[in-house]
């Protein structure tokens, strides 16, 4: 991986002036502080995934809690399902963090990605002043010209036994010509009032710092922290019908009508049965 300053013969950092490199330094002086989660900052210019990296720095222990790794550009970036996600460079927030929640009982990990969503969206809310919204599990939905267009997607994956990194992924600068598929959007697309990455990223990262610290002072507890009807708050697929997409090709179909406190999406189906999705695909479904 390469620094952040680090040359690039082929591909100038400044061959877009509308995208201007991330400031690593002062990204680093505002927040890594005594006392605070996030330990270290590190951007660099291009890298396949920094999921994939980070898992691998933290599986080998040369990473502590609160490592943020930042990408200007990923050429091999993951989203859930093994769905590959490209962007052009410094068009978006593209970055990992790694969470070490040991105290916290494995079977509440479950709401970290949920969570990071929560942060995600509030953080974004108040920074770029974007109506932005949660569908279930871990996508960020923005309107642009009155559709509802994906802007962002989080994933998250364990790094040995005690770790989990979460992968961000925001479209921030995206132009229409630029959307890998006409349902995806961006920030700029959705009327941002800034697009600004430095004070974007600082922002989530805030928050994300907020909601974990709530988060693990509950002891993962997703009610008492607030997180939960938080999520729910802001979540566009709660009342929604829906199609759930399941592991063994198995799919239902009905109305998303809670997230349970495991974190699982329940649909009342047709039938009268309140089914708990922990794992799939959701399809919002249009109203006939």
């Amino acid at each position: 991986m390469k620094p952040h300053d680090a040359a690039e013969p082929n591909n100038s950092r400044w061959s877009d002036l509308e995208r201007p490199p991330l400031n690593a330094v002062a990204l680093r002086r505002a927040l890594v502080r005594e006392g605070g989660l996030w330990s270290e900052v590190d951007v660099v210019q291009r890298t396949g995934s920094t999921n994939t990296d980070l898992v691998a720095r933290a599986v080998e222990g040369k990473v502590r809690e609160g490592t943020v790794l930042i990408a200007e550009e990923q050429t091999a970036a993951r989203g859930r399902l093994d769905r590959q996600w490209t962007a052009p460079a410094r068009s978006g927030l593209f970055f990992s963090v790694l969470l070490r929640p040991a105290e916290i009982p494995v079977a509440r990990w479950g709401w970290l990605p949920l969570l990071t969503g929560v942060a995600v969206a509030t953080g974004l809310s108040r920074a770029a002043g974007v109506d932005t919204a949660l569908k279930w599990p871990n996508d960020l939905l923005v309107t642009v010209g009155g559709e509802e267009r994906k802007a962002g997607g989080i994933l998250a994956e364990r790094a040995g036994d005690d770790g989990v990194v979460i992968g961000v992924g925001i479209n921030v600068t995206l132009r229409e010509p630029e959307l890998p598929v006409p349902t995806a959007g961006s920030l700029a697309l959705a009327g941002a009032v800034s697009t600004d990455r430095d004070p974007l990223l600082r922002a989530v990262l805030r928050s994300l710092e907020d909601w974990y610290g709530r988060w693990r002072a509950a002891g993962g507890d997703a009610a008492a922290s607030g997180l939960q009807e938080t999520y729910a708050a802001g979540c566009a697929t709660l009342g929604r019908a829906v199609r759930a997409e399941l592991p063994g090709n198995r799919s239902i179909t009905g109305e998303a009508v809670a997230v349970d406190g495991d974190g699982r999406l329940v649909v009342a189906t047709e039938e009268g049965v309140r089914e708990p999705v922990g794992a799939g695909d959701i399809v919002h479904l249009r109203p006939t």
